[in-house]
């Protein structure tokens, strides 16, 4: 058996200190694109559907993931639920183009 390899957060990001509230674990993150509160959020949290931003794919009940929203005094009306690998990846992706059913693919 190979040996497992761990993933490293990208060098980009810096959290600070973390701090408890009562849906999970939350803390800001300062990446090229601004400062983030970020909060992680348990599978037993986890009692809604929501729509990823990052994949457009349903996270499920039950399902861990992050809540971000921008560290502005009025960014919390901006607050959206991803998954935890595609808010990490955010940065990396290329912006999906939504093309009609018969359209062409190039």
């Amino acid at each position: 058996m190979s040996p497992r390899r761990n993933r490293r957060r990208p060098e980009d990001a810096r959290r600070s200190p973390v701090a408890m509230s009562f849906f999970g674990l939350e803390g800001r993150e300062e990446w090229p694109d601004g400062e983030w509160i970020v909060r992680t959020i348990a599978p037993a949290n986890a009692v809604k559907t929501y729509r990823c931003p990052g994949c457009d794919h349903e996270i499920a009940p039950g399902v861990g993931h992050v809540v971000a929203w921008p560290a502005e005094p009025d960014g919390a009306e901006d607050r959206r639920h991803w998954h935890t690998p595609c808010w990490r990846s955010r940065l990396h992706r290329r912006p999906r183009i939504q093309r009609s059913r018969n359209g062409p693919r190039y």
